[in-house]
């Protein structure tokens, strides 16, 4: 896999699909050695179950593990330290990993309780977990979702997990972006296996889940927050971490030449998700016929950005999306379904940022 590609799977399956993402991706040829230290680093910010957008699902470890060891990798082990104020042993059994590790005998590190030393981080001191930074081999696990602080968090954001509480602190108030940056220098991104099956709107711990049922795959992590504003409507520079973490030599933010790899197409499979209020009151703007999570969220993502610029109002014509329109007319629709409206949006799906664009243009 190259530093440019973005691997893309859509279903229901997660534990399925995070095989078919690691065996595209040749995870095993990349590790090499199969006595390396491999470690998976999800999101377990809070006690919260995945369902609320908030943190890593348990099956995507559980794909993970059995892909390593159908390899021949011995030497595994998941790590996580939680957000200050929350304990990670809650969160870890409110997540259900407390039946992986003991199912696939996988040890839990806890780095709330591990020692830390200080590294020179391009020109900044930052304190990191011994036992995260003697893993050979880590494996990214973030959820795609909003933040109330940085407005997205995904790949660059999670090694937050991998620096003691007390360095957490520190770097609320140094103002996240800069030292978020900087930690990536020295935090390992070998590989990124994001989670985006129902990553919160905007809240780091849930509460309004968008279901995009998908599962993304990166080896650059900072390609991976670029994608990921892409897909909820954010330019990369409402995002100061990023470009920062780009000039340090992390990664590109070069999404245009990006090389998308999709596993399969998105189809129609419905959620086992509630929507929230929230999720309903944008919704109320669509006409979904059979529209597939993936599509749906992208257009949801959207809805919201609108709503923050206070461009939605009653009387706009509703935004039609799905396999039910194949081949109908109407009025304005998006995604590849809607093809035959007189204003649509091709794309399957489309991306909020071009969703966005396009329904500005053409409800103005």
């Amino acid at each position: 896999m190259n530093k440019n590609d973005i691997i893309l799977i859509h279903g229901t399956d997660y534990k399925e699909m995070t095989k078919r993402v690691l065996e595209a991706a040749d995870l095993a040829s990349d590790i090499g050695d199969r006595n390396k230290r491999v470690a998976m680093k999800p999101n377990l910010v809070t006690s919260r179950d995945p369902s609320s957008g908030a943190t890593t699902h348990a099956e995507l470890l559980a794909g993970t593990i059995e892909y390593l060891q159908e390899h021949g990798f011995k030497d595994i082990t998941i790590m996580e330290g939680s957000w200050v104020g929350d304990q990670t042993g809650s969160a870890y059994r409110a997540a259900g990993y407390d039946k992986v590790c003991k199912k696939y005998n996988v040890p839990f590190v806890d780095l709330q309780r591990d020692s830390s030393k200080e590294y020179d981080a391009k020109g900044m001191k930052i304190r990191l977990c011994d036992k995260a930074h003697a893993v050979e081999y880590m494996i990214n696990m973030p959820v795609l979702k909003g933040h109330c602080q940085t407005t997205v968090t995904c790949a660059l954001k999670n090694n937050k997990g991998t620096i003691p509480n007390s360095e957490k602190r520190r770097f609320h108030t140094l103002g996240l972006h800069k030292p978020i940056a900087h930690l990536n220098t020295i935090a390992r991104n070998d590989f990124i296996l994001v989670d985006n099956i129902c990553g919160d709107l905007d809240f780091e711990e849930g509460g309004n889940p968008v279901v995009m049922n998908r599962i993304l795959g990166f080896k650059d992590p900072v390609l991976c927050d670029s994608f990921v504003c892409d897909s909820m409507g954010y330019s990369v520079d409402d995002v100061p971490y990023i470009r920062m973490a780009e000039r340090l030599g992390v990664g590109s933010t070069d999404t245009a030449h990006a090389n998308l790899i999709y596993l399969n197409q998105p189809s129609e499979a419905q959620s086992r998700f509630r929507m929230t209020r929230r999720v309903q009151n944008l919704a109320s703007y669509a006409a979904p016929k059979d529209a597939c999570s993936a599509c749906y969220g992208s257009l949801i993502y959207a809805l919201d950005r609108m709503n923050d610029a206070g461009q939605l109002r009653k009387g706009l014509p509703p935004v039609c999306i799905g396999q039910g329109y194949k081949g109908s007319s109407g009025e304005i629709g998006v995604g590849q379904c809607t093809s035959c409206f007189n204003r649509t949006l091709k794309g399957c799906p489309p991306k909020a940022a071009d969703i966005v664009e396009f329904l500005m243009e053409n409800w103005n």
